[in-house]
């Protein structure tokens, strides 16, 4: 049976102007409605940045300083997530991998925003220390 590794929560307008402060991504698609609700998507939509974090967080939560020094992350965003949403971050080990996984983060709505592959090189000793 494949690890699978997941976890979940929901987005919100206040985590999405922390971002943008963190970041520096003033955008307003993330920020300002008025401007969002004449896009593409009608309204505004949380960073893609911030989205994919959740894999980083999910993955240090669960392999520490391993995936803090040596994890390697590769990603396709598929959809936006808008606030008020809540996403799941899965990783399910690859068959046959012992730090290999594949990954995504879905919406509540089952509609997956990013898809992807995390790893930690396998020539490395994983402690699972943080």
């Amino acid at each position: 049976m494949s690890k699978i590794i997941s976890k979940s929560k929901k987005i919100n307008k206040t985590d999405i102007k922390k971002y943008a402060n963190a970041a520096g991504d003033f955008n307003p698609i993330h920020l300002d409605e008025n401007f969002a609700k004449n896009t593409q998507f009608g309204k505004c939509i949380a960073h893609g940045m911030m989205i994919a974090s959740s894999i980083s967080e999910t993955f240090t939560t669960e392999f520490g300083i391993d995936w803090i020094s040596k994890g390697r992350l590769k990603i396709r965003f598929k959809s936006p997530v808008f606030p008020g949403e809540e996403i799941t971050t899965i990783g399910e080990a690859k068959k046959g991998k012992i730090n290999s996984f594949s990954v995504q983060v879905v919406k509540n709505n089952n509609q997956i925003a990013i898809t992807g592959e995390a790893s930690i090189p396998e020539d490395q000793e994983v402690t699972n220390e943080l």
